[in-house]
């Protein structure tokens, strides 16, 4: 069974594919701000006395690595589906 689209179908498609891929990559897959508490240990005192300010640090949690992962996925799909009708195109003008 053969279908016909015009091209431009799968076109828009893998270019979606590919731009909302990169995006999820980009905003999604970021390390996040994550703070300590203060009550997180007993690292949080300084030699004088004073309680020190809750470090800050940037961390990539399992969330963030899996929009990493489906974001990569999507843009390889939208890759494979505008290379492929490129070539089908091409195959067909011969």
């Amino acid at each position: 069974m053969q279908l016909n689209l015009p091209p431009i179908i799968p076109y828009a498609v893998g270019c979606a594919l590919i731009l909302f891929g990169t995006l999820r990559v980009k905003y999604l897959g970021e390390p996040r701000l994550r703070r300590r508490h203060a009550d997180d240990g007993a690292g949080n005192e300084a030699s004088s006395g004073q309680v020190a300010e809750p470090e800050e640090s940037f961390e990539r949690g399992p969330e963030q690595r899996r929009h990493i992962r489906w974001g990569i996925i999507w843009i390889l799909l939208g890759l494979f589906l505008v290379v492929s009708t490129f070539i089908q195109v091409r195959r067909q003008m011969r």
